[in-house]
């Protein structure tokens, strides 16, 4: 159930929630504080699988602190301290779902961001190995400094995108100051 569309991550949450079954296999692209990953792990549950990238150490931490914590070490849950661009390297199979936040890390080392360049080569491969139907959300955190150059780059990368080969669709917060969020969901046709 959504209570509120206030906070993006709770409208994506709740789109994903109809899309990602138990025992599917999911990446969390940018994993951040691990509240994704969580979020992923308890979707896909024991059968399932949850690949976790970020290039921090930090975040690697938090998020191995958070499954912990949670009860989930049981859980199918790979934590990779390398960028999302380098997918490829890790995951052979087909996916059901991927989850991206760009900018930075909350808390965490306001110059190290997200940039366009990995992240358009992680969606390629992400793509690449999802599975028709399966679904990439991205959400675009932007209003520091690079943000806005990642936001045109990436919004340019996904309107080329083939309408025969996924669909794309983008959720804006039009009432709201300082450089809203932006919501994107990919959906693979075929």
């Amino acid at each position: 159930m959504l209570n509120s569309i206030k906070r993006a991550t709770s409208f994506v949450q709740y789109i994903l929630r109809e899309k990602i079954k138990e025992g599917n296999v999911v990446i969390d692209a940018t994993m951040g504080n691990g509240n994704d990953t969580l979020f992923l792990a308890k979707l896909v549950g024991l059968k399932g699988m949850v690949f976790a990238f970020d290039i921090q150490s930090v975040a690697l931490e938090s998020t191995k602190n958070k499954v912990s914590s949670n009860k989930l070490d049981s859980y199918n849950i790979k934590l990779i301290n390398d960028s999302h661009e380098n997918i490829d390297k890790y995951i052979m199979g087909t996916v059901n779902a991927a989850m991206f936040n760009l900018g930075y890390l909350p808390k965490g080392d306001h110059s190290i961001i997200t940039k366009a360049s990995s992240t358009i080569k992680s969606i390629l491969s992400i793509l690449s190995i999802l599975k028709p139907g399966g679904i990439i959300s991205i959400i675009i955190y932007y209003g520091h400094d690079g943000g806005k150059e990642e936001k045109d780059e990436v919004l340019n990368f996904l309107q080329k995108l083939s309408q025969e080969d996924v669909t794309v669709m983008q959720c804006n917060y039009t009432n709201h100051d300082n450089n809203p969020p932006i919501i994107i969901f990919i959906e693979k046709n075929k």
